[in-house]
């Protein structure tokens, strides 16, 4: 499953969530948050953030200025870099959650996608139990994201179908901000629309035209549906070309494209 459950990897998870590429935390490394976790101060996400409440608190005995290799000043460091983790930008909190299949690239991906982590939560919490997930419309969403296969979209629909990761969630959200991913101007004439290139290019590479798709604020996805906006055409276009067609799907050359975008 994609929870936080046994202690190992209770531990993993929460060393992973502080790690340089998900929040960053600064003086909270591996060794101190297996510490904290044996100590009983940090089981989950949210406690890291509660620590220092918790540690000032009237009735606290054992307090952190008083551990070893510890005084006010680490104290005082390491809580102004934990609330200096309060807000967290969408992709790194996808990464930071450690769900398996999903590193940095995927967590851009999903984030380019949802936009923000309240639409992706709700969208994903409600595809039903595993058994009836697959084909459904936001598991095949999913799917339809450019990059992202069925190991991901099972790993990540089956860590939303867990309570215990929604209560995590629960607990973690009074705690931090999670800020939306940051899209292009809405004067980009692409902006929020589905693309989908096809057969061989030749004016830019694939990852190019992609890169820049999405720069200007398009999602580009594999594969042609009823939502696809536009199909980008190159020689050898094959069944894609035809389910556009078959779909009214507006298809254009590879230099209509660049037209479109304003690329010369």
């Amino acid at each position: 499953t994609g929870g936080l459950i046994c202690r190992a990897q209770a531990v993993e998870r929460l060393k992973h969530f502080v790690s340089r590429n998900a929040l960053d935390i600064d003086g909270l490394g591996a060794k101190l948050v297996e510490a904290f976790y044996e100590d009983g101060l940090v089981k989950a996400p949210a406690d890291i953030f509660t620590l220092e409440a918790r540690d000032k608190a009237p009735d606290n005995l054992t307090r952190l200025k008083n551990r070893e290799g510890f005084g006010e000043k680490a104290v005082s460091n390491l809580f102004d870099a934990i609330n200096a983790a309060r807000e967290i930008p969408f992709d790194r909190f996808i990464y930071a959650l450690g769900i398996r299949h999903i590193g940095q690239g995927n967590a851009r991906l999903l984030a380019r996608y949802y936009l923000s982590f309240s639409s992706m939560r709700e969208v994903l919490s409600q595809t039903g139990d595993m058994e009836n997930m697959a084909g459904g419309a936001a598991y095949n969403d999913l799917l339809n994201i450019d990059g992202i296969g069925a190991a991901v979209a099972d790993a990540l629909c089956g860590f939303f179908q867990e309570q215990h990761n929604q209560d995590m969630l629960d607990d973690l959200l009074k705690e931090v901000t999670i800020t939306d991913f940051d899209t292009p101007a809405d004067d980009s004439p692409i902006a929020g629309k589905t693309v989908v290139f096809t057969g061989s290019l030749e004016l830019m590479t694939r990852q190019e035209m992609k890169a820049k798709a999405e720069g200007l604020g398009a999602k580009v996805s594999g594969s042609v549906s009823a939502r696809t906006d536009y199909l980008v055409a190159g020689e050898k276009a094959g069944s894609k070309l035809k389910k556009a067609t078959e779909l009214g799907v507006t298809i254009l050359t590879e230099q209509e494209w660049l037209d479109l975008i304003g690329e010369k």
